[in-house]
């Protein structure tokens, strides 16, 4: 079953009434279920009642401005957000981004590159959440990249869960799946074209601002020193690595 067919939550966060007017009609036509709200704090609200699968969200909303709704909904929610803006300024998209975005499309856009990101978003969301709840992994074969021995980084791919120092981290799936890319190529540089293609798509290859904005997002949480990384290394102008596993411990 497709994941239209199961008619995902989609919320809107859109003051303009025209585009919400259009959005609701091409989402609904997909069999989407869909929700609109105007501002930022009405989407708040509708977010905690309507729990949402993703998120579509302007910046300019009155009451509550998207960058703030973005912060308050990642305090307790990891589903996806992509936002619909005017503003294609690098430091609105940095910013969106480092507040928790998954995808930054600028306005206007095309319906078909807006219903393609959409199923991208929901199709990695939803690997994720399968992955969480349905584990085959026989015992005794959990595969894990280990590097810096029981306090360092631990990465179990089975279960999808990460650890740093002993204590467990929260990831996105993004973050989860760009953590992943290097981890299962650790010892090799992956180029930014490579991780931008294999993390978010062929059509993102020259979007080094999403690569460069997730990798500070992934030290932040993983790196007792982010500004001297000992697990998220950088080959300047080339791309990223991560250190080969602990051979004693790893199982990959």
């Amino acid at each position: 079953m497709s994941t239209t067919e199961k008619k995902v939550r989609i919320l809107c966060v859109e003051d303009d009434p025209q585009m919400r007017t259009f959005l609701l009609a091409q989402l609904k036509a997909r069999s989407y279920h869909c929700q609109t709200v105007r501002d930022g704090a009405q989407a708040i609200d509708m977010a905690a009642i309507f729990q949402p699968q993703l998120v579509l969200l302007d910046l300019s909303l009155p009451s509550l401005d998207g960058l703030s709704f973005l912060r308050r909904f990642r305090e307790w929610s990891p589903a996806p957000v992509i936002v619909l803006s005017a503003h294609d300024e690098e430091p609105v998209k940095i910013k969106a981004l480092d507040l928790g975005a998954d995808d930054y499309l600028t306005k206007p856009f095309s319906i078909n590159e807006l219903l393609a990101r959409v199923r991208v978003a929901l199709r990695r969301a939803e690997e994720t959440e399968r992955l969480r709840n349905n584990v085959n992994t026989k015992e005794g074969q959990r595969p894990l990249y280990r590097c810096g021995g029981d306090n360092g980084l631990v990465v179990d791919f089975a279960h999808r869960h990460v650890s740093s120092g002993g204590n467990e981290v929260h990831l996105t799936p993004t973050e989860y799946d760009l953590l992943c890319e290097l981890t299962r190529n650790a010892g090799k540089v992956l180029t930014h074209r490579e991780l931008l293609q294999r993390v978010w798509g062929p059509d993102y290859s020259g979007e080094n601002t999403y690569l460069r904005t997730f990798m500070r997002h992934l030290r932040r949480k993983l790196e007792p020193d982010p500004s001297q990384p000992r697990f998220l290394h950088n080959e300047l102008g080339v791309g990223y690595y991560v250190p080969p596993p602990d051979a004693e411990k790893s199982l990959t």
